[in-house]
């Protein structure tokens, strides 16, 4: 199905628009001044840890963080939920990946990422339709089947900050951005722009973004 949106996302050839959040470290502050000028960025925005492929993508990029790096470019997810938060949960599951708070998604609406009108449509489509995001299960499933199957696998325990967090954030979309050095969108992806609902969960592999980053380099 096609998702009713309340936004249009930044493309490639615009100016990123600037954020300054708190770094979940508590090492102050980041901002997207901190890389303008001295290197290209991959920024990755995710909504709360309550979203379990969000979890799922933090682990992955922060898997290919070194590639990365190697080819000129650094990397900062944002996840939004309060810094206390998300540093309860990297305490127990240490991650080298940087990140930043946005509990209000502020970067997310900055950067136009969808977040899909939640019509009667959209819901019927939420139940009916199945995914298979990396092909972890045997077979796809249900997306709301599939969201409690990997918090099972991750044996993730929601506390009151998450379900707060779920309730306010809910349908929002990820994005992802590649930004150069003079600030500007020369790559993005959106959630569920290309597959509609059966995109949900999907990212681009660490092959496909380290491509994209070799080519901003070139």
């Amino acid at each position: 199905m096609s998702i009713t949106q309340i936004s249009q996302p930044v493309t490639p050839g615009e100016p990123a628009p600037d954020f300054v959040l708190p770094a979940v470290d508590g090492s102050g502050t980041i901002s997207l001044a901190d890389y303008r000028g001295r290197t290209p960025l991959f920024l990755a925005l995710f909504i709360g840890l309550w979203c379990p492929f969000c979890r799922r993508a933090i682990a992955q990029i922060a898997a290919s963080e070194s590639a990365l790096k190697s080819a000129g470019v650094e990397t900062l997810g944002v996840v939004a939920t309060a810094p206390d938060n998300a540093q309860l949960y990297f305490r127990f599951r240490p991650t080298r990946l940087r990140l930043a708070a946005d509990p209000e998604l502020s970067t997310h609406q900055a950067y136009g990422v969808p977040r899909p009108i939640p019509t009667p449509e959209f819901l019927r489509a939420l139940d009916t339709t199945l995914i298979n995001p990396d092909g972890l299960f045997a077979e796809p499933l249900p997306i709301t089947h599939a969201a409690e199957a990997i918090g099972k696998l991750d044996n993730y325990k929601y506390n009151e900050t998450d379900q707060a967090d779920m309730e306010r954030q809910w349908p929002q979309l990820k994005g992802q951005f590649l930004i150069d050095r003079a600030g500007f969108v020369r790559w993005a992806y959106i959630e569920c722009a290309a597959d509609g609902l059966a995109g949900l969960g999907k990212f681009p592999s660490a092959t496909e973004v380290l491509a994209a980053a070799r080519a901003l380099a070139d």
